[in-house]
């Protein structure tokens, strides 16, 4: 240290100074307060290795380094570990330039479309310039200085390039404003020139004293909630939507409070799957194109839909299709103002958590009480429901594998509380949000914001590592599994124990099955050889043995093909420490339920296929029938 002028000054690279002053960021809400970024995961290579890296060595005492294999995949299980952890803490991310920080853009957007915070240091090219042309840059004709790194602006909700070793002192307090902002936050960017982190400047020491970054609970508008109570008390057919934010705000108890409250069925969202925890009558399960048909019915009768926390994806809405009542309003309560005033909506610009409970007591006030006709008519959906998954959904059928509705019974019959089940693409999400229960003490995490193929695996690590105790199941396809199964070896090197519990379909079934509805031929979307008499790849299915595989990369392993032997193995790999796969054959082209609700998928307008040509004229059908434009008038 030293004094300058009166001020104490600690003369650090920029490097240095980053990794320090990561380690006394926190973050509080309701008086509870945690460390903001505890680690940092990253691959070396020339732009990092000497900044970055080497601050670490010297102060990173408590930023623990982890090394992934694949940089997008490292973002991932910092998306997993901010989810995991309501948005109250992240890891941060560091790069190389060039292809290891591009690598990094796919997760970046994830991040930011979930809005979930992480941190991203890619490094990039010298400030200085005096090198020429270094390796791995791009030379743009009239924009000196672009980099690869500006891929990043669109997909960050903050992105700075720190050209000074002095930027800092501005760029790292606004970046953890964003992270810890339940409205901007997503990926933060921080693009940093491998000359630059090696640079030193004198920081003020003050600049480096602990800070903690206060999550605040919005509370609502008095007016609002007045109309808010005005539209509740001329509803007849309520009908609730819980999004994501039902779980960040930590709104479970006062959403059930609520919905009960007044009697209002309750869909959950993806991002909201598990937002009633606990059983309650007015649970319908997941709601939109993969959701139970109840919550489907039900959605499309209401006359007034409440969402909570939910930005409305067309998932949700069925391309802006699902509510068919002539009269529909919309009440909608959100830290976002933007997503409160979808739909034509009454906003509620508030903490979910801060506005259920003012609504319940006014509305308790106001002697709104439930409709029992309508309850009655909940409690009959519901129990159609479930008599269609005992009899129906979740039987064998003859001459086939075990289904993926099947195989997700079992596991969620040995599934425990305090356990974690991941998915994010193909039909595995769809299943999932449609037939898991969330209400016994198992939390499901379904990234489908982005539907990233390859999250689940390195998502799961992230949970894993914010959730020390109960099991980690990672659900995904073999075309999955495919793409990204190197961060096996990190659950290896890192003793994080995660369970993949991997559905081996032989293709893309989830994509085929969209294929036939919108084209009526499969094609290019199973793992088959090509057939020298067509040159298409609709040959044999090709023989792989990922189990072997997944043994190569440090797991336990086992291949299951009835529940029976399913149920074994999950109650093994309960017991077991490393981190098991399990792969299980299922059923090609057996697919849940209609949810009944639309969605805009358009086929060919054009075509000479009679197949295609049929399909299309459905589409229209079903487009000019059920699209509407809402104004909330």
């Amino acid at each position: 240290m030293a004094a300058t002028g009166g001020k104490t000054t600690i003369r650090l690279t920029m490097a240095q100074a980053l990794v320090k002053y990561l380690q006394v960021q926190h973050s509080e809400r309701d008086g509870q307060t945690r460390r903001l970024v505890p680690a940092m995961f990253g691959i070396f290579g020339h732009g990092n290795v000497a900044g970055i890296g080497q601050a670490l060595v010297e102060y990173g005492r408590d930023l623990p380094y982890y090394h992934p294999f694949n940089e997008q995949a490292m973002v991932h299980t910092a998306v997993g570990y901010a989810k995991a952890n309501l948005r109250l803490a992240t890891l941060a991310c560091t790069s190389s330039i060039g292809p290891g920080a591009t690598n990094m853009v796919t997760g970046a957007a994830l991040a930011t479309i979930n809005r979930l915070p992480v941190l991203l240091l890619p490094s990039d090219y010298y400030a200085t310039r005096r090198q020429g042309p270094v390796l791995q840059q791009l030379e743009h004709p009239i924009s000196a200085d672009v980099s690869v790194n500006d891929c990043f602006r669109p997909v960050s909700r903050f992105f700075d390039r720190i050209s000074r070793p002095e930027q800092l002192l501005t760029a790292l307090p606004e970046a953890m404003r964003v992270l810890t902002d339940p409205v901007e936050t997503g990926a933060v960017t921080l693009a940093l020139p491998q000359d630059i982190q090696a640079h030193a400047y004198d920081y003020p020491a003050q600049f480096f004293e602990p800070r903690t970054w206060r999550v605040e609970r919005r509370v609502p508008d008095p007016d609002r909630l007045r109309e808010a109570i005005a539209l509740l008390r001329e509803a007849r057919r309520p009908f609730l939507i819980a999004g994501g934010g039902v779980h960040y705000s930590t709104a479970w108890q006062e959403l059930r409070g609520f919905a009960e409250a007044l009697g209002i069925p309750v869909g959950e969202t993806f991002a909201g799957r598990g937002a009633l925890r606990e059983d309650s009558p007015m649970l319908l399960g997941g709601v939109g194109v993969t959701g139970t048909p109840c919550a489907g019915r039900l959605a499309s009768q209401a006359d007034l839909v409440v969402c909570v926390g939910t930005r409305l994806t067309d998932f949700t809405t069925g391309s802006q299709s699902l509510f068919q009542h002539p009269d529909v309003r919309f009440l909608s309560i959100n830290v976002c103002g933007h997503d409160a005033a979808k739909q034509g909506a009454v906003p509620i610009v508030a903490d979910a958590q801060r506005a259920l409970r003012s609504l319940t007591e006014l509305a308790a006030a106001a002697g709104l009480r439930p409709r029992p006709d309508y309850l009655r008519e909940i409690a009959a959906a519901r129990d159609a429901w479930r008599l269609r998954l005992r009899e129906d959904v979740f039987r064998q059928v003859p001459g086939e594998a075990m289904s993926q509705a099947q195989l997700l019974g079992v596991l969620n019959d040995e599934a425990r509380p305090g356990d974690t089940i991941v998915g994010a693409a193909g039909t595995l999400p769809g299943d999932l949000h449609q037939l898991w229960d969330a209400t016994r003490g198992c939390t499901c995490h379904l990234e489908f914001g982005f539907s990233c193929m390859g999250y689940e695996i390195p998502g799961s690590l992230g949970v894993r590592l914010a959730q020390p105790r109960g099991e980690v199941y990672a659900l995904v396809g073999d075309g999955t599994y495919l793409l990204s199964p190197a961060e096996l070896v990190t659950a290896l090197q890192e003793q994080l124990k995660i369970t993949v519990v991997l559905c081996e379909n032989h293709g893309y079934q989830s994509i085929r099955r969209l294929q036939m509805g919108r084209a009526g031929r499969s094609f290019g979307n199973e793992f088959r050889h090509r057939d020298p008499g067509t040159n298409r790849l609709e040959g044999d299915y090709i023989a792989l043995d990922l189990a072997q595989n997944a043994a190569g990369l440090g797991a336990r392993t086992w291949r299951v093909a009835t529940p029976a032997e399913l149920q074994r193995a999950l109650r093994e790999a309960r017991d077991e420490a490393r981190t098991c796969v399990i792969v299980a054959e299922v059923e090609k082209h057996r697919y849940q339920p209609d949810s009944e609700v639309w969605w805009d998928v358009a086929a060919a307008e054009a075509s000479q296929d009679p197949l295609t040509q049929d399909l299309r004229r459905q589409y229209e059908q079903g487009r000019d029938r059920l699209q509407r434009y809402y104004s909330g008038s």
